[in-house]
């Protein structure tokens, strides 16, 4: 029988919680990073292919699981209304992606030693 070595890997996916649930995971990341774009839930939602109602929760739980707000609503005006990521926002979109590279690091090592 010819048996070639196999090569392994290991994955991961990375989420930051909150004593009360999910906090922050690449969806919510996108999330945000789309209203950062857009300037707009509406918008967000719409390029995500993801209902305005799931966005809109999605953003009401991290804020509400966060010290800071991560996205404001800006009231109408002549242009009308839409939304914003905050400076804690910011924060938080680049410590998760922080986080997730030292994840995807050292899970690429540890997956590069396993021998079946």
């Amino acid at each position: 029988m010819n048996q070639t070595a196999k090569k392994y890997s290991l994955g991961f996916r990375v989420w930051i919680n909150e004593e009360h649930g999910h906090f922050l995971g690449i969806g919510r990341v996108r999330l945000l990073e789309n209203i950062r774009k857009t300037g707009s839930i509406t918008n967000a939602s719409k390029a995500m292919k993801m209902s305005y109602r799931q966005a809109w929760q999605m953003v009401e739980d991290m804020n509400d699981a966060s010290e800071k707000p991560l996205v404001e609503k800006i009231l109408g005006g002549k242009g009308g209304g839409g939304a914003m990521v905050t400076e804690a926002g910011e924060k938080a979109i680049k410590l998760f992606y922080k986080l997730e590279e030292k994840v995807n690091k050292f899970s690429k090592e540890l997956g590069a030693k396993i021998k079946l």
